[in-house]
């Protein structure tokens, strides 16, 4: 007897997010930025998805669609079976409890004037959870768990390494108990090594909280140490979801072919064909018509400067979004 699927943690269904391009004195609007254009995917509780592509793709601003900051165009959002796109920041209140969220940038996102210790007890602060010595406490045990001393919790920002400020960073979105936390490039600004033991923490914490991690990122290889299943982005779409080891072994979308023949192999005598792009990629605020990728894509056809293709289902639990790959 087949067991059902466990329902999604998180679902994205259609989201669009436009942003206005404004203009003269009086800032009329004259087009708008495609940053992202009608997405879907869903998370389940536990699971990593990996969310890459091109900077520029919106792969950032779904997330902070996502976490609502900033307000979608169009599409819903559910967690935990409950629609969250369109609360107000006071509905949200208990939902940003859930959801928690990584930043890039390890120097800006925390706030230089505030010991770390505060830094990480400020959530715990907001919600009412804790105060005084069992405060103390917690502060202590979240920085234990991302391999910080307690004595380094009287020290400010300045005075750390970009990889253990993202380890502070790491802390605070803990203390809340989410469910869900939102990895918008954790690692883009760290050293290769530094990356590293910041996945392996990434991995390890969520073995022990059964964390759900949405993780976005521009270099697949680092995707693929870490997800189960990747979603790769073009200009505002998505196109191609499938589990990690089918979508390295075996590729279906042109596009996510070439983003692995450009990742480096550590035997320079490997047999690899470099696929080379033509051309740039194209405004999002006037994106080509039918698929977007036509535009660079050596097996483009007629088909595909008319037609934009749908994310069909395929064989595998893949998703694709192609001509080659669908009936004519």
């Amino acid at each position: 007897m087949n067991m059902a699927a466990p329902a999604p943690l998180l679902s994205v269904k259609g989201l669009v997010k436009h942003f206005p391009v404004r203009k003269g004195l009086l800032q009329r609007t004259v087009g708008q930025v495609h940053a992202i254009d009608g997405i879907s995917f869903d998370i389940a509780p536990g699971e990593t998805l990996g969310l890459v592509g091109e900077s520029g793709c919106g792969k950032s601003t779904a997330g902070k669609a996502i976490l609502g900051l900033v307000a979608p165009t169009a599409g819903e959002i559910t967690l935990g079976g409950e629609r969250i796109e369109r609360l107000s920041r006071r509905q949200m209140r208990p939902y940003r409890r859930q959801m928690q969220v990584v930043f890039q940038d390890p120097y800006s996102s925390l706030n230089p004037r505030l010991k770390i210790r505060d830094i990480i007890a400020e959530p715990l602060i907001n919600y009412g959870i804790a105060e005084g010595k069992a405060l103390a406490e917690r502060v202590e045990e979240l920085a234990g768990k991302v391999g910080l001393r307690p004595d380094t919790l009287a020290r400010y920002p300045h005075e750390f390494s970009g990889g253990q400020r993202q380890r502070i960073g790491i802390a605070r979105a803990l203390a809340l108990h989410p469910s869900l936390i939102i990895c918008d490039e954790p690692v883009s600004a760290l050293d290769v090594s530094v990356q590293a033991q910041v996945i392996n923490l990434l991995v390890d914490l969520q073995r022990e909280f059964s964390l759900a991690y949405l993780f976005i990122a521009h270099d697949i290889a680092v995707v693929e140490h870490i997800s189960r299943r990747v979603a790769v982005m073009y200009l505002g779409k998505i196109v191609e979801i499938a589990d990690r080891a089918a979508l390295f072994t075996n590729p279906q979308h042109p596009y996510t072919e070439a983003l692995l023949s450009a990742v480096p192999l550590p035997d320079p005598d490997a047999a690899k064909k470099r696929i080379v792009l033509q051309g740039d990629v194209p405004s999002p605020i006037n994106p080509p018509s039918g698929c977007r990728f036509h535009t660079r894509c050596p097996y483009a056809f007629d088909r595909c400067s008319v037609e934009e293709p749908e994310l069909l289902e395929m064989p595998g639990s893949r998703q694709v979004a192609c001509h080659l790959r669908q009936p004519a």
